[in-house]
């Protein structure tokens, strides 16, 4: 099985890095392979609504060259890509944001290219970390994520959350590691089904 995850937090070590850790050891303790990709240094552009995308065939096809197109590779090789973020005003953070915009061109919808999805047998998950009751603050990103996924016909998986109480110790305590490692054992379920 392989995993990529997405990481969007511009602080290395910081929340959602912390909540990450025991969710890929538990992922590579049964011999998935993680690709753990940090986003805080990717140039990476805002889509531009051009269209190109979707008048190419078999292929990615956007037009802008920065860190994305390096990335695309990596994002389809996964069966479960893995959108790590903390909330920032109910949504994903800006770079986290602009790659999932940018995946746009993964969906041949709405061009002269045949109708497919290049990623038609990957799902998706999310991990989120936010200041709120989890609901009220990661629940916009949960819904936009699993409409995403039922537009473009992907397995949704869910989110694993936790609200920051007090800092780095509130992705440490055992509830929030187990937790994450019960997120790492849905992952690997869905992909023996």
């Amino acid at each position: 099985m392989r995993v990529c995850v997405l990481m969007g937090s511009p602080r290395l070590n910081g929340n959602t890095a912390e909540l990450c850790k025991p969710f890929i050891n538990e992922l590579q303790s049964h011999q998935a392979e993680v690709e753990y990709i940090p986003l805080h240094d990717k140039k990476i552009a805002s889509c531009i609504g051009c269209y190109n995308c979707q008048n190419v065939e078999g292929e990615y096809g956007c037009v802008q060259k920065d860190d994305m197109q390096s990335m695309v590779e990596k994002i389809l090789w996964a069966d479960v890509l893995v959108f790590a973020t903390p909330i920032y005003t109910w949504q994903a953070t800006p770079t986290i944001k602009a790659v999932m915009d940018r995946m746009y061109g993964f969906n041949k919808f709405y061009g002269s290219a045949p109708r497919t999805s290049l990623n038609q047998n990957q799902a998706y998950a999310l991990i989120a970390t936010c200041g709120y009751d989890l609901d009220y603050g990661a629940g916009l990103l949960d819904e936009g994520i699993r409409r995403w996924c039922t537009h473009s016909g992907l397995d949704y998986l869910g989110m694993y959350a936790v609200r920051d109480e007090d800092n780095l110790v509130s992705f440490q305590t055992p509830e929030a590691i187990s937790g994450a490692k019960q997120f790492a054992q849905t992952i690997l379920e869905h992909h023996k089904t």
